[in-house]
């Protein structure tokens, strides 16, 4: 496999994760943006820990979605994070339009 055909393969994974995310989006309330990795969730908690004068972050949270291209299975029931970095947490705001109904 050539460099080239490495690059065009990984660029078609980045577009099948994002029309993916594209179509799961709606159905999160949450986004976590960890230093690793991006997620959707339904339910997300946050603790700062402390050990040996460190401090860390756990984040927990429930029916999750991860940005991950190299993962078979991106949906997970319960995912927990422990990170020493920044964790972001936003709520996102419901869908503005409505479906027409029949």
């Amino acid at each position: 496999m050539s460099a080239e055909d490495l690059e065009k393969y990984e660029t078609e994974m980045e577009l099948t994760l994002y029309r993916e995310y594209r179509d799961v989006v709606g159905i999160f309330k949450y986004v976590v943006e960890t230093d690793r990795r991006f997620y959707l969730c339904n339910q997300v908690d946050v603790k700062a820990r402390s050990e040996s004068g460190d401090v860390f972050f756990e984040v927990s949270m429930t029916d999750a979605w991860v940005w991950d291209m190299y993962r078979p299975a991106r949906f997970a029931k319960n995912v927990k994070v422990l990170t020493f970095k920044d964790v972001n947490v936003e709520e996102l705001a419901p869908q503005e339009i409505d479906p027409p109904k029949d």
